[in-house]
């Protein structure tokens, strides 16, 4: 892939003081900036290497790996979804796509955290009642958070990967499925997921007293039809995981799609799936995209992959037999794993493409003088 022209860190350099004046984003946000702004940067210091063909000397800075970072993710991607294969069962699997009306987003932005446990949980509840009452089991899914739409507008949604098994009340691994393009009827999962999600966030509205100012939000998406989207089953695990893995590591947005910056704007494109999915182009104010950006940095340490049911670590060793075998474990370091999963040799010489590369110097990290961006109080000072 070809080398982005723009970048974040390039938005966040040009617009970023100017984001923190106007709307002082909390502490966590300011650290995540920080790390995508100086990602690969003398700032976090890095290595001298030598190729011992051509002697070309390459110096290379270290990466933030952050989550949110979209040039720090390809690696992380790849091991995830080795290490994820080895988990999953040899069975067929339907991928479904859960998401909740745009009305609810104001209720999102009172507490994300909460929001975002209560549609997992809701989504599971779901998954699971209808597993119980459709073939007597207790399924299981691979749950995927994602918070935002193409325009990186709020666009809270989970997808999920449904193995077609599930446990019985006896403790046996049971293969479920009828014939036919889905494993649940989809009409079902909207309005069984609708009726769960806003009991919950109507109960937590309730406990919080805000119920009163947010009831007409709750009546408006209570009186929508929530669409679920399903797709048929993968023929088999393998399938799944190359699926998989587009949805596990991905940012708001990746550099590729920027198009330009200028004094005032970033322009980017965005897939617009009313109009059969065709790139367009938008833009907006340097802040404003940022605005955007930032409201898809989840709290700290927030978990957005999750495992339910048969395929949580609950069942690991009654589901054991059912997986293909693993890789045979063995010892190798992060550069031989890169080139074996994706033929990428870190440390093969870009310029003779004969020599290797020879680590000959240690670039520390620089303390200061490095331009950070600042909160409005000292309180929030990273």
């Amino acid at each position: 892939m070809s080398i982005p022209k723009f970048e974040i860190a390039d938005i966040i350099g040009q617009f970023g003081e100017e984001f923190v004046k106007r709307h002082n984003p909390n502490a966590w946000t300011l650290r995540v900036l920080n790390s995508l702004n100086i990602c690969r940067t003398s700032a976090l210091g890095g290595h001298k290497e030598k190729c011992n063909n051509c002697g070309k000397v390459r110096i290379s800075y270290n990466s933030c790996s952050n989550r949110n970072c979209p040039k720090c993710q390809a690696t992380k991607q790849a091991f995830w979804v080795e290490d994820v294969s080895e988990r999953l069962l040899d069975t067929k699997y339907f991928h479904i796509v859960f998401t909740v009306p745009e009305e609810l987003n104001n209720i999102c932005m009172l507490n994300s955290r909460n929001f975002y446990n209560t549609l997992f949980a809701s989504v599971w509840q779901t998954l699971k009642t209808l597993g119980y009452t459709h073939y007597g089991v207790e399924s299981g899914a691979l749950a995927i958070l994602h918070t935002w739409g193409q325009n990186l507008s709020l666009h809270p949604h989970i997808h999920c990967l449904v193995p077609s098994a599930g446990i019985t009340l006896s403790g046996h691994v049971k293969k479920i499925g009828k014939k036919g393009k889905y494993l649940y009827p989809v009409k079902k999962l909207g309005i069984d997921f609708r009726s769960v999600m806003l009991k919950a966030l109507k109960k937590q509205l309730v406990k919080n007293g805000l119920l009163h100012k947010y009831q007409s939000v709750i009546d408006k998406a209570w009186s929508k039809n929530w669409v679920v989207y399903a797709e048929s089953s993968f023929a088999d695990s393998s399938r799944v995981i190359k699926y998989l893995g587009q949805y596990t590591h991905r940012v708001a947005i990746s550099n590729h799609r920027i198009q330009n910056i200028d004094d005032k704007n970033v322009s980017f494109f965005y897939k617009d799936y009313r109009d059969k999915a065709r790139n367009k182009p938008t833009t907006l104010t340097g802040v404003e995209f940022l605005r955007r950006f930032c409201m898809h940095i989840l709290p700290k340490g927030y978990v957005k992959v999750r495992y339910f049911g048969i395929l949580s670590n609950r069942f690991a060793k009654r589901t054991a037999m059912y997986r293909k075998p693993g890789r045979k474990i063995k010892t190798e370091t992060a550069d031989e794993r890169i080139k074996r999963l994706t033929g990428f040799d870190a440390r093969s010489c870009p310029y003779c493409k004969k020599g290797r590369m020879q680590l000959v110097e240690i670039i520390p990290r620089i303390r200061s003088p490095v331009k950070f961006l600042r909160p409005k109080t000292k309180t929030t000072t990273l």
